[in-house]
């Protein structure tokens, strides 16, 4: 899934190097789209990919790590922003909340995520940042 992007690395708009990516990972389309998107975005150096359930689970060294990004970009699937509310339950503040569905993307309860599916909504995200 590499190729979706060129060769050029894509960066946060906020120029940060010390970027946090939160996917929520949920049981449906776009929660998996979320999650996809949030592993391409670090291997494209966009910034580090970080365990939003850990997270929520208060794992010292998680929320930690988390704390000590300069910048948190959450990827939730829908409306019900899961991974952002997990971040606010830890007190962690987000700087960037990217919604799936909010990028015409429908969510349904199919786990069988094409690559043109994560193409598209990885475009879609990184023209949001």
């Amino acid at each position: 899934m590499t190729d979706i992007i060129m060769a050029d690395r894509i960066k946060c708009s906020c120029e940060s190097d010390n970027v946090g990516i939160f996917p929520c990972a949920g049981a449906c389309n776009v929660g998996q789209i979320s999650n996809k998107v949030a592993i391409e975005l670090a291997k494209n150096g966009v910034g580090t990919m970080m365990c939003t359930v850990g997270v929520g689970g208060h794992v010292p060294g998680l929320v930690k790590s988390a704390e000590g990004c300069d910048r948190k970009i959450v990827i939730d699937g829908c409306p019900l922003s899961c991974a952002k509310k997990t971040l606010e339950h830890a007190n962690i503040d987000v700087d960037r909340h990217i919604v799936v569905t909010e990028l015409d993307i429908k969510k349904d309860h199919n786990l069988n995520i094409s690559p043109d599916q994560v193409k598209e909504a990885l475009k879609k995200v990184i023209d949001v940042l």
